[in-house]
């Protein structure tokens, strides 16, 4: 049985983005820089057995900001135990991302020298910001409505939106 396609449609969230020249140019909100990640607040999720690190976002600091960027904390920790820690964010529109700061062993920021929005890749060897796109934060090429629905995403493993059940890589097991 087909269901109607206006089944599926959401209301544009606040932050759409519209193709019209006449509208307001997009401006990016002031950087509010997170706390330092803690273990406790980390969700893991599944990038692609292309590589051997395991890859966590703090729930604590994922924002869907009213630019309609979502900014989350990332964490990238090998098998020999080295951790890479940045705050980065997505935009849906444009299917971009960008980095914001990395994380020193101490537990402070450092700011990036020169973040700017660079297009998402599918790469398959360095794909965690495809995957967060794609399966929690731009599901079905549409931004998530709200830092909770984003975290709801993180939490069950994939948002509903991104894949059907099985086939999504994140959906727990």
């Amino acid at each position: 049985m087909l269901l109607p396609l206006a089944a599926g449609a959401q209301p544009a969230p606040a932050f759409y983005f519209p193709e019209s020249a006449e509208e307001k140019p997009w401006e990016e909100q002031k950087l509010q820089m997170p706390p330092y990640p803690k273990d406790e607040a980390l969700a893991k999720f599944q990038v692609s057995g292309a590589t051997s690190f395991d890859f966590f976002v703090d729930l604590a600091s994922v924002s869907v900001g009213s630019d309609g960027v979502i900014r989350y904390t990332l964490i990238a920790r090998s098998d020999s135990g080295a951790k890479n820690v940045s705050f980065e964010g997505i935009k849906c529109y444009g299917r971009e991302s960008k980095l914001y700061a990395f994380g020193r062993p101490d537990g402070t920021w450092s700011q990036a020298r020169n973040p700017k929005w660079v297009r998402i890749s599918g790469v398959q060897a360095n794909r965690q910001h495809a995957t967060l796109a794609d399966d929690f934060f731009c599901p079905g090429r549409q931004i998530v409505s709200s830092t909770k629905e984003a975290i709801e995403a993180l939490r069950r493993g994939g948002h509903p939106r991104a894949a059907s059940g099985s086939e999504m890589w994140n959906q727990p097991q």
